[in-house]
């Protein structure tokens, strides 16, 4: 698909109200979650590893809530690329800025922001009055201009976007300028990046960087949860975290995957679930997948 026609679908999108978004959203997630076996087979393995307890039916359910409300979330996309700042505001409510504003200027920022499905929304959406920068890996084909295009639209300046491999150098180095950093800090990197701590009373390999990011630029933790509710997106802003980073990293990465599974406990089905989170494991465990 060329970009031209990709941008073309996306106005279109952009143009259609979010309810008939989500009733489309719904026809194609049932398509996709019969469609797309394998992402299917992956959503399912993290649901019954996160939920022994559930019975079988209600992991099946849960995903296939995911898969509406994640298509729901992706055509939503093009009033990302086309809608207006106003459009912006009114489809991304933002509560508890107050949070952010208490230390915005003042003192370096990470926005904790896990993979819940409406994290772009919020990105874009605080980007607005609170410009500030983000990694970014490269994504295939034409889709990695249109991505690149949306999370620079509407900031009031230039947003700073650092490619993933660069490392955490000049992420710090924007920290200390006091750019707010937007960090994205639940996947599966691999062995050399992580160590294993509990999520979901899983051994599971967790980036450290979040600490040591707190640690070298004296910044304020301000976990961010964005979820689609209704026909909006709602971007959550939590208070700064105290006493953080703490002496251990170890502890601090365990104090993250508790709060992302606290926030994931009140709405199960807006969680990325169809990555690999646990494929990476300690030495000598086999798969999981």
């Amino acid at each position: 698909m060329s970009r031209a026609l990709a941008a073309a679908l996306l106005w279109v999108l952009c143009i259609l109200p979010m309810p008939v978004l989500r009733a489309l959203g719904a026809v194609l997630g049932e398509l996709l979650y019969l469609l797309l076996a394998r992402r299917r087979r992956v959503g399912l393995t993290n649901l019954r590893l996160c939920f022994p307890d559930w019975p079988a039916r209600q992991h099946t359910r849960v995903l296939r809530r995911h898969f509406r409300e994640l298509a729901c979330t992706l055509l939503a996309y093009g009033k990302l690329y086309w809608g207006s700042e106003a459009l912006l505001r009114r489809l991304v409510r933002v509560e508890g800025e107050e949070h952010l504003l208490a230390h915005a200027g003042q003192r370096a920022v990470i926005l904790l922001s896990p993979h819940f499905i409406g994290l772009d929304f919020a990105g874009l959406r605080l980007g607005i009055d609170h410009p500030g920068a983000g990694l970014y890996s490269s994504q295939r084909g034409v889709f990695h201009a249109l991505i690149m295009t949306i999370r620079q639209r509407l900031a009031r300046r230039e947003r700073l976007l650092i490619r993933r491999g660069d490392g955490l150098r000049p992420v710090v180095k924007a920290l200390r300028q006091k750019i707010p950093f937007y960090y994205l800090p639940d996947q599966d990197l691999g062995p050399k990046e992580s160590v294993f701590v509990p999520f979901f009373g899983i051994p599971t390999a967790t980036v450290p960087a979040l600490s040591r990011l707190a640690s070298l630029s004296d910044a304020a933790v301000i976990p961010v949860i964005t979820r689609l509710e209704g026909q909006h997106f709602v971007c959550r802003i939590f208070p700064a975290w105290d006493d953080f980073p703490g002496k251990d990293a170890l502890a601090d990465a365990r104090r993250m995957n508790a709060f992302i599974e606290e926030q994931i406990l009140l709405a199960p089905s807006q969680y990325w679930w169809l990555h690999r989170r646990f494929k990476t494991r300690p030495a000598g465990e086999p798969s999981l997948y």
